[in-house]
């Protein structure tokens, strides 16, 4: 199954990135979508009402987050990583998306981009601005 990897650069310190990922509350300002998630292993999550599920499997709190990702339209589960590191005042994501359901590749890809990491960048873009 294809593998997807992206690289996001983002206008926010490592630990303001990892809350964007696991604060519903943020979740929602950036996906404008209701969201279930927590920071806990083993805790499940929710995206786009519920179209996008799973659990998450490993946390290292300000530096990586593991999950264990299905569409409602998959047969089968996926799993993303995020590592998210340090580079002066701003902080990169490493995405690893693996056994992503070829028929789900472009759209998946597109997906990250318009509405998940890309639009995360893009708050953090607006938020700087307003300061």
């Amino acid at each position: 199954m294809p593998t997807i990897q992206q690289t996001y650069e983002m206008n926010a310190s490592p630990e303001e990135v990892f809350e964007a990922l696991v604060n519903p509350e943020i979740i929602q300002l950036w996906s404008e979508d209701e969201a279930k998630m927590s920071d806990q292993v083993g805790a499940s999550f929710m995206l786009w009402g519920g179209q996008m599920f799973g659990i998450n499997l490993e946390v290292v709190k300000n530096k990586k987050l593991v999950q264990e990702w299905s569409y409602d339209q998959w047969d089968a589960p996926s799993k993303v990583t995020m590592v998210i590191k340090p580079k002066g005042k701003k902080a990169i994501v490493e995405l690893l998306h693996e056994d992503v359901p070829e028929k789900s590749l472009k759209s998946i890809t597109e997906g990250w981009n318009d509405y998940y990491l890309g639009a995360m960048q893009e708050m953090f873009e607006k938020d700087k601005m307003k300061k």
